[in-house]
């Protein structure tokens, strides 16, 4: 079935994608034969989770985090023909940097991937004397080029845009401290060169409910004719712990601070078996999503669990109408 041209990119007609079950009314729902990617799928991983999949050379490549059997957090580069089936490369990304200052790593975790203009850039979670935002570039995700840390410690999150907004590169990212975070809003900064970054504005912060403790950019900002659909995370505070959702938000298409709406309810939360039981229990992290410009089809990966990777399927044009018709600012 053919949407309206809501999505402002290419089409990608193979996506992966599975039909809304039936008898559901469920804005987004999950791929029946979840999840995707196993722990174990390499031989050294303990698990494999909170990872970022893009569209590459016709078919699928992405950045995987795959915590080893010594309990060490390490991202490694990945291939799919069908964004389905994930072949894993059993060794860590070894970056090429020129800066021995910032090439060592103690742990590197929480990846996203992001096309810009000629090449795709890694952002992650990277340890520089605590957690800071890395970034690297790669044409081939083979060579991977480490770049200067986006920001000092404590940052997390780190999300680009896809485009340069108004001349400048975008991101999105979540301060934080040296632990388990018990706060967290979403702020955004422009950079000219990718290495400088400045003009910091405040996103939105925790509100009631399932996003109460604190919040998150989860995959790149979709680009539509109703501005940036951002899919991001939730934290409330359980008498059990943390327990981490996923929900929507528009945001200007020319100031991206600006908040137009944002969706109350969550879009997903910890409710299957392999998003309630795991290392770390009752987590759905959304890190990548794959639009079809063509059809509207949206394809979230998410980590579940911090122990295996998930995929749920939605309409881009019945999220954003969820995300409007339920907004609360």
């Amino acid at each position: 079935m053919t949407q309206k041209q809501t999505i402002q990119g290419p089409g990608l007609p193979n996506i992966p994608w599975e039909e809304r079950p039936a008898g559901s009314s469920a804005v987004m729902w999950r791929y029946s034969n979840n999840p995707v990617i196993p722990r174990d799928l390499i031989p050294t991983s303990n698990s494999i989770f909170n990872s970022a999949v893009a569209p590459f050379e016709g078919a699928f490549a992405g950045v995987f985090r795959c915590d080893n059997t010594c309990r060490e957090a390490w991202i490694h580069s990945g291939r799919s023909p069908n964004g389905i089936d994930f072949e894993i490369d059993p060794d860590p990304i070894r970056f090429v940097c020129d800066e021995p200052e910032i090439a060592e790593h103690l742990e590197a975790y929480d990846p996203r991937v992001c096309w810009i203009e000629d090449r795709y850039y890694v952002t992650w979670c990277n340890f520089y004397h605590g957690p800071t935002i890395g970034m690297a570039y790669t044409n081939d995700f083979k060579t991977f080029h480490q770049m200067e840390n986006a920001f000092i410690p404590y940052n997390r999150n780190g999300v680009l845009f896809p485009r340069r907004i108004n001349e400048r590169y975008a991101m999105l990212s979540r301060p934080s401290d040296t632990g388990h975070t018990p706060f967290g809003d979403i702020f955004y900064s422009e950079s000219p060169d990718l290495c400088y970054w400045g003009r910091h504005r405040f996103v939105m912060g925790t509100k009631g409910g399932w996003q109460s403790k604190k919040i998150g950019a989860g995959p790149v900002p979709i680009e539509t004719t109703e501005g940036w659909l951002l899919i991001y995370h939730g934290v409330l505070n359980s008498c059990n712990g943390f327990v981490y959702s996923m929900g929507a938000a528009l945001l200007d298409i020319d100031k991206p601070w600006k908040v137009m709406y944002r969706a109350k309810p969550y879009l997903l939360s910890p409710q299957m078996p392999y998003e309630c039981m795991g290392d770390v229990p009752n987590v759905v992290f959304p890190c990548a999503a794959l639009a079809d410009g063509d059809t509207g089809r949206l394809a979230v990966y998410y980590g579940c669990a911090d122990s295996v990777t998930g995929l749920a399927f939605a309409q881009v044009d019945e999220v954003i109408d969820f995300v409007k018709t339920h907004s609360s600012l």
